[in-house]
């Protein structure tokens, strides 16, 4: 058995960096799957649906480029 202070040291490698927002997703993700108690596979399969679900085309009334507080 060696002493700890007898061993040599070692350098930690940093972590890369993760995207935050994929984090943000995942945590969500299991998050859902936990509330209402469903696999992982089906919040993506919700989450899928609701995306085709969505229109992404033009509004009908887009937002004012600039809001003015009073008019």
């Amino acid at each position: 058995m060696m002493w700890p202070w007898t061993r040599e040291a070692k350098l930690i490698e940093p972590r890369k960096a993760a995207n935050t927002r994929v984090l943000e997703l995942e945590t969500a993700k299991e998050i859902l799957a936990e509330i209402f108690h469903i696999s992982p596979d089906d919040v993506e399969e919700m989450i899928q649906r609701r995306l085709e679900e969505r229109d992404w085309g033009e509004q009908e009334e887009p937002w004012p480029a600039i809001f003015r507080l009073g008019e």
